[in-house]
């Protein structure tokens, strides 16, 4: 540690130290103001959030706030990253994914930015006959290959050593990952397959091809079927601990199968949650490697993908902002490879726009951000640290959960896994629908008006296991309605926002009143009078202090020019003629779908 000489100047010396009993104490005292009676720890308390796994995030963290000592980069637990380096040799890799038989595409991210490729080959992406294709004019040597080809591994991966053979490629400059992940795959598809073969191609590759790997750990599954960081973890662990199980029974060191490992990660919007996730799996997969007899063998590769279960069809646009930031926390986490989702992957095929952006998102970071210039930049963080420890003790958690009822494949086809995912997706549903967890451009400030975004269709992805979640899905469903409902009559369904009193009293629940129902496909109408809005329903917007002077006769006057139904922007009281509220909380998915419903929207 670099000891400063004292020059005499010491920061905030002339102030009096706070303790954090006086921090406690303000807060209380601001939240009387607001109607909270509390002291001490429960005023904290009161400015908490609620994350899933059981765990909360504070208002303030401080030295207090104690967590494991992280280690230094490359070594054991390597919380602080794999390599010594970190990524500041160069950044992170700059993994693209291919679906489509495109080698026109391929070689423009190549030629753009991009360091590598992620080719999804099979039923549900580029046939193994056309790899030779799609990667014609590829130097080999120079862009590593990582293969997603579920069932099919064993033909993909020979046809990409044939391919390396013909094309000169010496076995030692190979590099990649042949993808095989027969567990991934089973949650994918609900259809289990040997995991000898696989076996045996690792056996080659540590044998044969030092640079290329075989296996893939993918928690992706598990994060698209609605699981939280915690369960994600988990399930990262369990599998990779089964095939730690069938490479070393094949023969293999634990510290060779270790080396044919490599763990895929979703990288969310919520930073501090992604940089915690991917600090902890590494401390995680470490402990694995010292139970196992092999420490200096824990340090986890990773990739990071932006997580499709953000990603909205809704103002497409947004997702860039998403992904943006879901990569900062990715590389700030320590992810050694980086896929950056285009905006429009859940639309279809990206376009070349698409692809342009997503691998520019990681060149601005790297090169113009200087994100890559600091190790471990979120280290040190009172919060990260913490939080980081708290989210590898979830996930160990769940991980003995898992072993506990027989490894992961035994929780795959008991049913349990998919049960322990579908609640935490219950619930976070229930938080979605009440917009407690808001979704920019969807259920929070929708543009009606937007022109669609078309996409060419792309490749059915794998199914038959777990489902696939998104965020936005039952505001979509909402907002099909109204497109087929603007499709079959030239309009869609109207409510009329009936504002009582001044501009000062209606505008903050007129613009709320607004927001939620086009969230809903419902357009607001807030000119001229009911009678001429084409509404058949209305939803008065103004003061507590107004709605108990003339809520009651307003609604009276609107029901006699035809209101068939009456909202009240504000909480639920007793107010005459009033048939339903709509506030901060309320379930909008159930009044947006009730509402759709009484107007006769299919």
């Amino acid at each position: 540690m670099t000891v400063l000489p004292d020059d005499g100047l010491e920061l905030a010396g002339e102030f009096p130290d706070v303790t954090h009993e006086q921090w406690q104490h303000l807060v209380a005292g601001v939240l009387r103001k607001a109607g909270k009676d509390v002291e001490g720890d429960a005023a904290e308390e009161a400015l908490s959030t609620a994350l899933e796994d059981g765990l909360r995030t504070r208002p303030l963290y401080s030295a207090r706030d104690s967590a494991p000592e992280p280690g230094l980069p490359g070594f054991a637990p390597f919380v602080r990253g794999g390599r010594p380096e970190g990524n500041t040799v160069g950044g992170w890799d700059v993994r693209q994914r291919h679906s489509a038989a495109d080698g026109g595409a391929v070689l423009a991210d190549l030629e753009n930015g991009v360091t590598s490729l992620w080719l999804t080959v099979g039923e549900d992406g580029i046939p193994v006959s056309s790899l030779g294709r799609v990667l014609d004019g590829v130097f080999l040597d120079l862009a590593p290959v990582v293969l997603d080809a579920g069932a099919d591994v064993e033909a993909a991966a020979e046809e990409l050593l044939r391919l390396y053979a013909e094309r000169g490629v010496a076995p030692e400059a190979a590099r990649g990952n042949l993808g095989a992940d027969p567990l991934g795959h089973e949650a994918r598809t609900g259809q289990a397959f040997d995991v000898a073969p696989a076996a045996g191609l690792a056996l080659r590759c540590a044998g044969e091809y030092p640079g290329l790997r075989a296996f893939t750990v993918d928690a992706l599954p598990y994060h698209e079927a609605g699981g939280s960081a915690a369960q994600e973890l988990g399930c990262s662990l369990a599998t990779g601990v089964a095939y730690l199980r069938a490479l070393t029974e094949a023969g293999m060191s634990v510290e060779q199968a270790c080396a044919q490992l490599e763990f895929r990660y979703a990288a969310t919007a919520d930073q501090f949650l992604t940089i915690a996730k991917l600090r902890a799996a590494r401390r995680l997969w470490a402990r694995v490697a010292e139970v196992c007899g092999a420490p200096a063998a824990g340090g986890q590769t990773q990739h990071a993908v932006t997580s499709p279960v953000m990603m909205t069809r809704r103002d497409p646009w947004v997702n860039m902002l998403r992904t943006t930031v879901a990569t900062l926390a990715a590389g700030a986490g320590g992810a050694d490879s980086v896929t950056v989702l285009p905006f429009d992957e859940a639309l279809g095929l990206p376009d070349a726009f698409a692809r342009r952006i997503a691998r520019n998102t990681s060149t601005i970071l790297i090169e113009e951000s200087h994100l890559s210039r600091v190790i471990d930049p979120a280290g040190g963080s009172w919060y990260v640290e913490r939080l980081t420890d708290e989210l590898a003790h979830a996930g160990w958690e769940f991980f003995q959960e898992i072993e506990q009822r027989g490894g992961q494949a035994a929780a795959l086809r008991s049913g349990w896994l998919g049960q322990e995912l579908a609640d935490t997706w219950r619930a976070r549903t229930a938080r979605l629908a009440k917009r407690r967890e808001p979704v920019t451009g969807v259920s929070e400030f929708p543009f009606l008006a937007e022109k669609p975004v078309v996409r060419a269709a792309a490749p059915e992805p794998r199914s038959g296991g777990l489902p696939r979640v998104r965020r936005d899905e039952a505001y979509e469903a909402l907002r099909a309605r109204s497109d087929a409902h603007l499709a079959a009559t030239g309009s869609r369904p109207r409510i009329f926002l009936a504002a009582i009193g001044p501009a000062a009293a209606h505008t903050a629940r007129l613009t709320f009143a607004s927001n939620l129902f086009q969230a809903g496909g419902v357009e607001p109408v807030t000119e001229g009078t009911f009678a001429e809005s084409g509404a058949t329903e209305v939803c008065l917007c103004s003061s507590d202090a107004l709605y108990e002077e003339r809520a009651e006769e307003v609604a009276a006057e609107l029901r006699a020019a035809g209101a068939a139904h009456v909202f009240l922007a504000g909480r639920p009281g007793q107010h005459a003629g009033v048939d339903g509220y709509v506030f901060a909380g309320c379930d909008a998915v159930s009044v947006l779908s009730s509402t759709l419903d009484r107007m006769g929207v299919s």
